[in-house]
């Protein structure tokens, strides 16, 4: 049994953790297995758009305090080489959109990779942390993404007092867009994932590059590798198609081509 699964319906991908005894907590199987998950959600050209949720309680409890050798994945090197873009969570390059569905507790890994998606919708049962620091370790990537999501003494009070926060109190710091009832999470983020999947997908992942390579480069800079990009995408058959459809007055058929 797969550890985090994926499941394509039409253009929607839904990757899942998938150890519920545990809280969905992190050991080396379900790296693995997580981290197989996104590379075909990256590399599939029919998935559009990526909803991430967990089975059972929990979102994802982070790395397993029990059986965590291999939580943050087994890689070649000695010490200092070892590869640090190692997952989702720590940034690999994945430009299709992304909502978390967070049902429950959310800590550690699991509130890292909430940090590099798009889109947070959280159940009124959700719980945000990272602990990291109650356990005498320092959270890295976290404090390196959290700050950059929200404001920075919300972030440094999640951080540095390693205390969870509600789902209410994550949409008021702007770390959760939406809190919904809990039996109806899955079918909030399915639709917004159909409204994100009806938008041109080619042209959605240039926006999102843009987005994210812009805040690293001076303005100039930035407006230049954004035009760059609109260049590229305009060159699209799903950019003809967009012309012939205003033209035609017509939905747009899209082909990811």
């Amino acid at each position: 049994m797969s550890l985090a699964t994926y499941e394509l319906d039409g253009h929607i991908a839904t990757i899942t953790y998938n150890r519920p005894e545990a809280l969905n907590a992190i050991n080396a199987e379900m790296r693995r297995d997580l981290n197989a998950a996104f590379t075909r959600f990256r590399d599939d050209n029919e998935a559009w758009v990526g909803i991430v949720t967990g089975a059972g309680r929990a979102f994802c409890a982070g790395a397993d305090m029990r059986d965590g050798a291999g939580a943050a994945g087994e890689f070649p090197g000695t010490f200092w080489e070892k590869p640090t873009l190692n997952s989702f969570e720590s940034g690999w390059e994945i430009y299709k959109p992304v909502i978390a569905a967070v049902n429950g507790h959310c800590l550690g890994y699991g509130l890292t990779l909430v940090t590099w998606c798009d889109f947070v919708i959280a159940s009124d049962r959700a719980q945000f942390g990272f602990p990291e620091v109650r356990l005498g370790v320092p959270t890295i990537v976290g404090a390196i993404r959290l700050p950059q999501k929200i404001n920075w003494q919300y972030a440094m009070e999640i951080l540095l007092t390693g205390e969870p926060i509600s789902a209410e109190r994550a949409q008021q710091i702007g770390l959760a867009g939406w809190v919904v009832p809990h039996d109806q999470l899955m079918n909030a983020a399915l639709a917004l994932a159909e409204r994100l999947a009806s938008a041109a997908p080619l042209a959605g992942r240039a926006i999102k590059e843009v987005a994210v390579r812009a805040q690293a480069l001076p303005m100039l800079e930035a407006i230049r590798f954004g035009e760059t990009m609109r260049k590229v995408a305009a060159a699209t058959e799903d950019a003809a198609e967009g012309r012939r459809a205003s033209a035609e007055r017509r939905q747009p058929r899209w082909a990811g081509r």
